[in-house]
């Protein structure tokens, strides 16, 4: 699935992944392929993203997710 973390300075991550795990506002949760479509508010945490293996970590402070069709677009706040 194909995933972009932008923040009103800069593109953090744009790529294939294999998972994504978020920082909820009523707790953490993943997104993996063919996941039901879901606009959620995100709390300050990490983002874990996991492609090819290798785990990659963003600190935010907040922010959305919206995920359709194996399509991911994070609006955080940094």
């Amino acid at each position: 699935m194909y995933l972009e973390i932008v923040t009103p300075e800069e593109s953090l991550y744009a790529g294939e992944v294999d998972l994504v795990q978020l920082p909820g506002t009523s707790g953490s949760f993943e997104i993996m392929k063919n996941h039901a479509p879901i606009i959620s508010n995100l709390t300050k945490g990490k983002i874990k993203v996991k492609a090819n293996d290798k785990n990659t970590f963003f600190d935010i402070e907040g922010g959305i997710i919206e995920c359709h069709d194996n399509n991911l677009i994070v609006l955080a706040e940094k």
